[in-house]
């Protein structure tokens, strides 16, 4: 209905008999089409927006009535005893607020607020406009441009188009430079770095070019000594006459930098810049803004001077290096805003305060630095309730407790526990309890604000200005009911550091991850579908004597079906040790099973180093231009491979090579993810990422661990497939959870606005994952050669996003574009249809 009503809608309806409504904008400079954002973004009149061709906005807010109260007058009076019989039945009271309600006016309020006015043509906002260009091509350095409009009403009744043209006429270009420093110190300084100049003799001028020599002198001040330059300082004038005709215009450019001025009560008073260096640096410890600090005692060390209260808490050396600022060395801007950075990066004080004080006769700079201290210990608690394929109802309980500068070098102690309990109807959880699966565990962490390694200083390589931080935890968990019940024990001995705000790097020298599984023998129960092919092969043999007793006969009479797990495991043995003649496919089969079942339900000891890189140039969270590289290495085994060289280990009945009865895992894995956002007109934007990675197994593995394993589909992934359910390669992807060691991803997603903070989006998602150089036999889950590409699937579909400003929800429906596990010539869009769309809910935009 709504639809009907949208599309029944005449744009027009609040366009007047004598006005046009804009339906396009263009400009054309010397005659050829401008389509410069830049430029467009400074007409004060754009069409109405339209969400794929259709003015979706314009067509709500002409639903609206015009004048609801009028409206409702006129019905209420339409009949001559129409109000009295509603006074009675409701009371005048009702009625009045009858005339208020959201049927009767709200719906119009509403439909005005998220709808959008038409855009009528107003010529004195378009000579406005027509200023606007004129200035911004004078700024590029066109001073003698002219500018015209025309209104072209030709082609539909009561709708229009402006063009703007702008007559450019010749550019002038600069002369020569010249400058008026009244500083002599500010002066020498700009003579040692004018080749740096944005501004060049004999280019075109362009305010842009100024405003970013203003930046960098600035700049370049501010690191020089220069504590106090002010920006508005500087200035710059045009000479020459710029009314001249001709091809040769050229312009003088002087820069002229002021004295510093400063205001009093009375008057303003100026003074010469000067270089400041440092000659004394203060650190207040126990900063309070009470005013007690004549209390406070201090202590020297290096050239610094820290004051605390009662006791130092902190180890000198600890603060120290967080300063930047030198006694005798000049102001660096860069200097204080890195200090600030790494005084935060500690995670011990609260708003840390840099105050300069100028001894003016002197040109020297006194640094307070106020530390106020945040506590020692403090508590914390995380309560969820959450929904999910497992459970139909978690409730988790996360405390936590946080200490402080835990040995007087600012460092971080972190301890967390949790607690999930989840009502579960999986039929294979014989536990009648209404909460029936559990997960439990704790982690400890302490982070070090720099790089700690035995026996080895980084300080040279990794200076403290990049942030640097070790990173040393441990952790476990524990399942019942939950799979296979997994134990897990993980630590980590990492480092990270930043040597710019757009890079960054993450090394994890170890990272041990040790799963126990406490049932391996509910495999079965676990991986239903795994199962299911497994009873299907049995179903030809049941009738065989020697199998007998592997099979239970349901009481509602089907077929009979392989016990869990006497009669899998026993039918399983019977095939593979030839105790029963079966066909090739068939013992090929059970093989395979049998192997996903061992790789699926072993024990796991990884033992890795890796190192990431990550570079992001994205600029606040509005920036939708930007893009982000992201590079990993991961090395698993090595070590414990060449202390096998030293130390015998034990080995197991295939030759794996054993660490506490458990063959460790041996692979290289690298990683390439690189995504990249452009940002279009009326607040569009189209966002690509693609993937590759790869794990290699060698040594002492011939397949990757499940957990370092790839899979596709899911929300953020494939999003016409669930999570697990796409590939590997052409296969059907029958089981339960279907992963491999290669990986190939394509994404791409035009974002556009519909009403207020509701997104939306197409996508289309292309990607698969492979086995490669495992153990895997199966040709259509290999990726053999450039042929196997063909294997990459393809979803594509449509997405609605509600902005909350801190996050964004998300709703994908993604279809299946091209499967390439359907039969040849079904491939294409065999389930493009709504009955097979695949929903998929998110948080955040997937890249």
């Amino acid at each position: 209905m709504l639809v009907i009503a949208m599309t029944s809608c005449n744009a027009l309806r609040r366009v007047g008999d004598n006005e046009l409504l804009l339906t396009k904008n263009t400009v054309y400079a010397d005659s050829a089409k401008v389509n410069n954002e830049d430029v467009h973004s400074l007409i004060y009149q754009k069409p109405n927006s339209t969400l794929l061709g259709y003015p979706l906005r314009l067509n709500l807010y002409n639903l609206a009535k015009k004048d609801p109260d009028s409206s409702f007058n006129a019905w209420l009076h339409k009949k001559e005893k129409r109000e009295e019989r509603l006074i009675k039945f409701l009371s005048k009271k009702q009625v009045e607020r009858l005339g208020e309600s959201f049927l009767v006016k709200g719906a119009s309020i509403w439909l005005k607020n998220i709808g959008e006015a038409p855009v009528v043509i107003d010529t004195f906002r378009t000579r406005r406009s027509l200023q606007r260009l004129s200035a911004y091509y004078k700024s590029k350095g066109y001073f003698n441009n002219n500018t015209t409009f025309i209104v072209d009403s030709s082609n539909r009744k009561q709708r229009a188009a402006i063009q703007y043209h702008i007559d450019l006429g010749t550019p002038y270009k600069i002369d020569s430079l010249l400058r008026r420093i009244s500083s002599p110190q500010l002066d020498s300084i700009h003579q040692l770095y004018v080749a740096d100049s944005y501004l060049k003799s004999g280019s075109q001028i362009n305010l842009q070019d100024l405003n970013m020599e203003r930046e960098r002198l600035t700049e370049l001040y501010r690191n020089t000594g220069v504590y106090n330059f002010q920006e508005s300082a500087i200035s710059f004038d045009l000479i020459g006459d710029t009314t001249k005709v001709g091809s040769n215009k050229k312009l003088d450019i002087q820069l002229n930098i002021e004295d510093l001025k400063r205001r009093t009560d009375n008057a303003i008073t100026t003074e010469e810049y000067k270089v400041h260096s440092f000659d004394k640096i203060n650190i207040y410890t126990d900063f309070t803004f009470n005013g007690e600090q004549d209390s406070l005692q201090s202590v020297e060390y290096k050239n610094f001077t820290i004051y605390y209260k009662d006791r130092l808490r902190y180890k000198p050396k600890a603060l120290t290096d967080a300063v930047f600022l030198k006694k005798d060395s000049i102001y660096k801007e860069i200097d204080r805003i890195r200090t600030h950075r790494q005084i935060t990066n500690l995670n011990n004080f609260k708003y840390p305060n840099i105050e300069f004080v100028a001894d003016t006769t002197e040109a020297k700079l006194t640094a307070n630095i106020y530390l106020s201290p945040r506590p020692k210990y403090s508590l914390g608690t995380d309560f969820d309730i959450t929904h999910s394929n497992i459970q139909f109802l978690g409730l988790g309980f996360s405390p936590s407790l946080q200490a402080r500068n835990l040995f007087k070098g600012a460092e971080n102690l972190s301890i967390s526990g949790r607690i999930n309990m989840g009502a579960s109807k999986d039929p294979s959880i014989v536990d009648n309890r209404f909460f029936n699966i559990l997960e439990f565990g704790g982690d400890i962490n302490l982070n070090l604000p720099r790089i700690w390694m035995p026996f080895f200083s980084t300080s040279k390589i990794i200076s403290n200005y990049m942030l640097p931080q070790t990173k040393i935890s441990m952790g476990t968990s524990f399942q019942q009911n939950i799979g296979l019940d997994k134990e897990t024990f993980n630590a980590i001995l990492g480092y990270n550091w930043s040597p710019t705000d757009f890079k960054r790097n993450t090394v994890e020298l170890l990272n041990v991850q040790f799963v126990r599984n406490v049932n391996p023998s509910r495999f079965f129960k676990v991986y239903q579908n795994t199962y299911n092919k497994l009873d299907r092969i049995a179903d030809d043999y049941q009738d065989n004597p020697a199998l007998t007793d592997y099979f239970e006969t349901p009481e509602d009479g089907t077929e009979p079906r392989l016990i869990i797990p006497t009669g899998t495991t026993g039918f399983t043995n019977a095939i593979l040790n030839r105790e029963v003649t079966s066909s090739s496919l068939d013992f090929n089969e059970v093989s395979s099973i049998e192997e996903r079942r061992k790789r699926l339900s072993e024990n796991n000891l990884i033992f890795t180093s890796n190192y990431t890189y990550t570079r992001n140039n994205k600029i606040g969270i509005t920036d939708n231009d930007f893009h982000q590289f992201r590079f990993k290495v991961e090395s698993a085994g090595n070590l414990l491979s060449g202390i096998s060289n030293i130390i015998p280990f034990n080995t197991s009945e295939t030759d794996k090579k054993l660490v506490f009865g458990v063959p460790y895992s041996q692979y290289i894995k690298t990683e390439f993810d690189y995504i990249q956002h452009w940002s279009f007109p009326r607040n569009t934007v189209l966002a690509l990422r693609s993937f590759f990675g790869i794990a290699i197994p060698y040594g002492n593995s011939d397949n990757i661990p499940f957990a370092r394993s790839y899979f596709a589909g899911g929300s953020n992934d494939n999003r016409a497939w669930l999570p697990y359910s796409l590939g590997p390669g052409s296969t059907q992807g029958l089981n339960d959870f279907n992963e491999a060691n290669l990986k190939l991803a394509l994404n791409v997603e035009y974002r556009f606005p519909i009403v207020g903070n509701i997104k939306g989006a197409l996508f289309a998602d292309a990607g698969n994952i492979w086995n490669v150089l495992d153990n895997v036999k199966d040709d259509a889950a290999t990726f053999e050669n450039l042929e196997s590409l063909a294997d990459i699937a393809l979803g594509t579909g449509l997405g609605i996003r509600y902005d909350f400003s801190y996050f964004v929800f998300r709703l994908d429906m993604g279809f299946k574009t091209y499967n390439p596990a359907e039969e040849s010539g079904k491939k294409w869009f065999r389930d493009y249809n709504l009955a097979n769309g695949v929903f998929n809910i998110g948080i955040n935009y997937p890249f």
